[in-house]
């Protein structure tokens, strides 16, 4: 077998990674470099494009070293990244302002005024979701009440990975998924819907042509190569969502496959064979054609444990942290948080939702709180499963990775509190993996996604305590009831 070589880049909210492999299962070099999150004000998630861009430039030639090969012996790149971060350019090219992130919740009174002027079953059925903070109209309307200015020079609209695209080929493409999770997609004519471009009064030639994730859509151009350290005239591939190349790469590929990441922002993602809709959690095509994963995404789950730590607990290691909350008892007696410090995203939608602790006494010390940390974002996990079990997707086999999957304590409580066994994935590179092998595809060097496994070991299989299990079935029913009681209440802590 030739052996070839294939790159893969992520661009993540707090890293931006990047990955070199081989067609024979190796991975031969990895880096990251951090970008930065910007909230100027509460609710705002911004980041700044051109440092993405000087990151890969920055990776290549680290990631060339590594690997002892030249830039000429790479055979595809993809990109894969946040989604739908909206990225408005001129039509020179350049960047107008930071990028709006898909965690951003400033646009409470557009997503407002824009459901009460449309039909959700109508909306739903269109676009595979609802119009929630994530999508991409609502943030347009926003931009053009607040910065009139910039929105008099837009010419394009791109996403994170496709901006990347753009740089490295000089060609405006977003690749479909971008397009999905937009809302301005229509899934039955794969084309911009026009009343909805309409409804946002978007200028239909903002939106770029639409590529599914393989599709090659340019070169490497010489100034690129100039600025990385790339060959010119490397294939570049559409790419993927970050969520939807992580769990490929994880083994997410059969139906009813289940995949929870333990990260920054808390995914979990179902595979599926058949179109379903369901207003509370978002659609995405697989990277398989003919496939699609069901998906949640929690706007906050270990930035939460990130922010405690920091405030609280600064000379600690995350380790440390565990080993004092994990001879705690489940239910961290009696303490319940909902994990809401960026607002929510799925299932409850609710941009104007707050962090919330109940339960406090004076027996209580920091171990309890940040053990109820924990339990509070797998309370959330359960409520994405009962969701989908309302609509008959249940889990055959569960994976878990991400950051929080190297915690003892986090991915036991997890399993503890879904009742289901966890899968770990062994030093699982995430969406750059899956970038790295949609370059693969589309360059013809794989012949089969099933050549996915190739990459993928599992460590260990956390088992669920079951007598933990039925304590933490009646405190999430709690956290529930928690939140219905507050939901009024939110809006009233808010200036929005």
């Amino acid at each position: 077998m030739i052996k070839n070589f294939l790159l893969g880049i992520d661009i993540g909210t707090t890293n931006t990674k990047m990955i070199l492999i081989d067609n024979e299962g190796s991975i031969l070099a990895s880096a990251s470099r951090p970008a930065t999150l910007y909230s100027r004000f509460v609710g705002w998630a911004e980041e700044d494009p051109s440092e993405w861009w000087q990151n890969v430039c920055d990776l290549v030639p680290e990631c060339l070293q590594q690997a002892g090969i030249h830039a000429t012996q790479i055979a595809g790149i993809a990109v894969s990244g946040m989604v739908p971060t909206v990225i408005i350019l001129d039509k020179e090219g350049q960047v107008l302002r930071n990028s709006i992130q898909q965690n951003d919740a400033r646009v409470v009174a557009e997503v407002n005024e824009f459901r009460s002027k449309t039909d959700k079953n109508v909306i739903l059925k269109k676009t595979g979701s609802a119009i929630t903070q994530q999508s991409v109209g609502p943030k347009i309307s926003w931009l053009m009440k607040h910065e009139a200015d910039v929105m008099k020079n837009v010419a394009h609209i791109l996403g994170s990975y496709d901006y990347i695209n753009f740089r490295l080929t000089g060609n405006y493409y977003v690749e479909h998924n971008w397009a999905l999770e937009s809302g301005l997609y229509n899934l039955s004519t794969k084309m911009w819907d026009e009343e909805l471009l309409d409804l946002y009064q978007m200028d239909p030639s903002w939106m770029c042509s639409v590529k599914e994730s393989s599709a090659i859509i340019g070169t490497v151009t010489a100034s690129a190569a100039a600025e990385t350290g790339l060959a010119r005239g490397i294939p570049v591939v559409a790419g993927s969502a970050d969520h939807i190349a992580s769990a490929f790469s994880a083994g997410v590929k059969n139906e009813g496959d289940l995949l929870i990441k333990l990260g920054g922002a808390g995914d979990i993602l179902y595979c599926t064979d058949i179109l379903g809709f369901e207003e509370r959690l978002f659609l995405d095509f697989h990277l398989i054609p003919g496939k699609y994963l069901i998906n949640g995404c929690m706007a906050s789950s270990g930035s939460i444990i990130k922010w405690y730590k920091n405030n609280f607990a600064p000379d600690m290691e995350y380790r440390e942290l565990d080993t004092a909350a994990e001879s705690l008892p489940p239910g961290s007696d009696g303490l319940v948080l909902l994990p809401y410090f960026l607002g929510e995203k799925t299932p409850i939608n609710n941009p104007l939702a707050r962090g919330t602790l109940v339960g406090l006494t004076l027996s209580h010390n920091s171990n309890h709180i940040f053990r109820a940390i924990l339990e509070g974002i797998s309370y959330a996990f359960q409520n994405h499963l009962d969701v989908m079990a309302e609509n008959n997707w249940y889990p055959k086999k569960v994976r878990v990775t991400n950051g929080g999957a190297d915690s003892r304590l986090w991915k036991q409580i997890t399993a503890d509190v879904l009742g289901l066994p966890l899968e770990k994935v062994a030093g699982h590179p995430g969406s750059s993996l899956g970038a790295a092998f949609v370059a693969g595809m589309g360059t013809e060097i794989f012949s089969s996604w099933d050549e996915i496994e190739k990459y993928i070991q599992i460590s260990e299989v956390i088992q669920p305590d079951f007598k933990n299990h039925a304590v933490y079935q009646d405190l999430y029913k709690v956290s529930r009831e928690i939140y219905d009681r507050l939901e009024s209440v939110y809006p009233k802590l808010s200036n929005k």
